[in-house]
């Protein structure tokens, strides 16, 4: 299982899992709660339930760098291509926009 941290301006929003049923992503309580709440995407409202998808959600696959920027993440960390989870952690920390992607400590040697 694998297990990301969704930041956007710099408050943690929500958690991002892949698992053997495919892809899971929650609004963390507290940033629900919060009066500055806002969806990181049209496409996944603000709600307590959990998305679920067995591919990567749309909005988190467009973060990940195209063509020869791809070419340089997968051969320097020797990831799949077709990874895209490992993709994201490995080239998500620091991403043009609000949203960012960081792994958690716990899943370091996954």
């Amino acid at each position: 299982m694998k297990r990301a941290k969704v930041i956007m301006n710099n408050n943690l929003t929500g958690i991002l899992v892949e698992d053997d049923e495919g892809f899971h992503f929650k609004y963390d309580d507290k940033y629900l709660e919060s009066k500055e709440a806002e969806p990181i995407s049209l496409t996944l409202p603000l709600q307590k339930e959990r998305f679920s998808s067995k591919i990567l959600f749309p909005f988190f696959d467009g973060l990940i760098p195209e063509g020869w920027l791809l070419d340089i993440a997968t051969n320097n960390w020797k990831l799949d291509e077709r990874d895209r989870m490992s993709i994201l952690l490995a080239t998500c920390k620091d991403c043009i926009g609000a949203v960012s992607i960081e792994k958690f400590k716990e899943d370091q040697n996954d």
